[in-house]
């Protein structure tokens, strides 16, 4: 287990809260990029890969946490863009 690899996952972590409750209350998706989106949960599904086939630890809840909130940005991403499309 690497504390570089935990301080990583914990500062990106820490942003995403941030990021749903704006993309919740503001109904927008100004200033957010789908396809980031997607490349983020690409490189966190590549973590737990890593972490399921070589080095199997508790790391592995904070990639899967993060996949989690960046997964629900994703999904308010979508909610906005109908929500913008319908008006």
């Amino acid at each position: 287990m690497s504390i570089f690899e935990i301080i990583m996952l914990l500062c990106f972590g820490m942003a995403w809260p941030f990021s749903i409750y704006k993309s919740y209350t503001s109904k927008s998706v100004e200033g957010k990029s789908l396809f980031f989106l997607i490349v983020i949960l690409v490189g966190y599904v590549a973590g737990i890969i890593h972490k399921l086939l070589y080095v199997r630890d508790m790391v592995i809840l904070l990639y899967m946490l993060n996949f989690i909130m960046v997964s629900i940005d994703v999904m308010l991403y979508m909610r906005n863009k109908k929500l913008i499309k319908e008006k």
